[in-house]
């Protein structure tokens, strides 16, 4: 007598490997976006971080004109005569927010914000298509 599985037994396992599937897909679907949507938070904190620095070195923050392109290049060295080097931050390129669209700067009178348009990468939008912004990050 062979020994092997009857159809009933891999009927059996089919059904059980789809019931488990049913249960876990749900669960998976949409992380992707709440992970890039949590990326793009560590990402404005950590450009915000280096614009504080700037501000340090040079006792006001870029303009929303020289926008973020400051932190790696030195917009006007007659302006900012501490700038260091090697920029603010690493790289020679722009960082880009998960959906590959370039971070929005604007400077406050005394402040900055950051703004990611999101996955629309429209301004507005709700949900996983909402605009992200550094002051409402957690």
């Amino acid at each position: 007598m062979k020994k092997g599985f009857s159809l009933i037994e891999l009927m059996i396992v089919i059904i059980i490997l789809g019931l488990l599937a049913s249960l876990v897909l749900p669960n998976l679907i949409g992380q992707s976006e709440q992970a890039k949507r949590k990326l793009t938070c560590v990402q404005m904190h950590s450009l915000g971080n280096a614009l504080k620095s700037f501000k340090i070195a040079n006792s006001a923050y870029p303009t929303t004109s020289e926008g973020l392109k400051a932190l790696i290049t030195n917009p006007n060295p007659s302006l900012y005569t501490s700038y260091p080097d090697g920029g603010f931050i690493d790289g020679k390129k722009m960082p880009t927010d998960p959906w590959k669209t370039p971070y929005i700067y604007i400077k406050t009178s005394n402040s900055f914000d950051i703004i990611s348009l999101g996955a629309d990468k429209k301004e507005g939008g709700s949900g996983d298509d909402k605009d992200i912004k550094l002051s409402t990050c957690e």
